[in-house]
């Protein structure tokens, strides 16, 4: 199984809500709709609009608005989509973000009980 994390921020043009919607009810589904049968399972884990009540806050602002998690059979299904030419979603990724980041991860659970 392969995991990808890609780390997205919004354009200047968005607001944080403008965002989360274009991603939630446009974007998410395209891809989907692109990458299947490719793509395994795909989630998407969008900021919040204030979290400054939460304990333990970083003294720099987090540079990102979201995190897309794909998880892909292989790497083989992995390339078969992003080696393609004609995606119709990089397009749209563009015009809706300023800056993106990939992150190729091993995931490993561990146990809480």
């Amino acid at each position: 199984m392969v995991k990808v994390m890609w780390f997205l921020k919004r354009a200047e043009h968005l607001s944080l809500a403008e965002f989360r919607r274009w991603w939630l009810e446009d974007h998410a589904p395209d891809i989907v709709a692109d990458q299947t049968p490719h793509l395994k399972r795909y989630i998407v884990d969008a900021r919040v609009d204030d979290d400054s009540t939460l304990a333990g806050k970083p003294p720099d602002e987090c540079p990102w608005d979201g995190i897309a998690e794909q998880w892909f059979d292989s790497i083989e299904d992995y390339n078969a989509v992003y080696s393609r030419d004609d995606r119709p979603t990089r397009a749209d990724t563009l015009a809706h973000t300023s800056a993106f980041q990939r992150l190729v991860v091993e995931e490993y659970e561990i146990d809480v009980s």
